[in-house]
């Protein structure tokens, strides 16, 4: 049987976008897939103040705004002792797509990447994603933030494996 499709009605998420034009055209599209919930700001500063007054289920940010953009707020959400919800899914989206700048946003905490220009098909496949494949969550002293492997590494030998790892090791002893 095909999945069922999401019910986004329920869900609320916050928009943090500079460009107005740009910003219009995104809360149409997010419309359009059923949020009725969108908050909306226009850089990481005023977006941090509205992600803690709207407790929004998933934020949507640019990357380059002024003068606070979305690595501001995507630490902001993740670090700041007032942060609401720190593992709330974030979708950075960005004109960026060389790997070096992809792989800074990964490890400032974003949950997913999604590149300029996009149709409203991706941003509802990466929205989908984050709602129906959450990652698990990393608080160590040098990141927080979604766990920023994508797949198991069956070649890692170091001491410390992950749990279903060890678990194997023990089951066969």
């Amino acid at each position: 049987t095909p999945p069922m499709p999401l019910s986004l009605g329920n869900l609320s998420i916050l928009l943090v976008e500079d460009t107005i034009p740009m910003r219009k055209i995104m809360v149409s599209v997010l419309e359009i897939i059923g949020f009725r919930k969108i908050y909306t700001a226009s850089d990481g500063e005023e977006g941090f103040r509205v992600f803690q007054q709207s407790h929004p289920d998933i934020v949507v940010t640019d990357w380059l705004m002024t003068p606070q953009d979305g690595l501001y707020l995507i630490d902001k959400i993740r670090t700041h002792p007032t942060s609401h919800n720190r593992t709330v899914p974030v979708i950075l989206v960005t004109g960026y797509s060389a790997a070096p700048k992809v792989m800074s946003a990964r490890d400032q905490g974003m949950t997913e990447f999604l590149i300029k220009p996009f149709t409203a098909k991706e941003l509802a496949m990466r929205i989908t994603h984050v709602i129906n494949k959450p990652r698990d969550f990393v608080e160590a002293p040098s990141f927080v933030g979604p766990d920023r492997r994508r797949r198991p590494d069956d070649t890692y030998e170091g001491p410390v494996r992950r749990t279903t790892e060890r678990n194997k090791k023990n089951k066969k002893t």
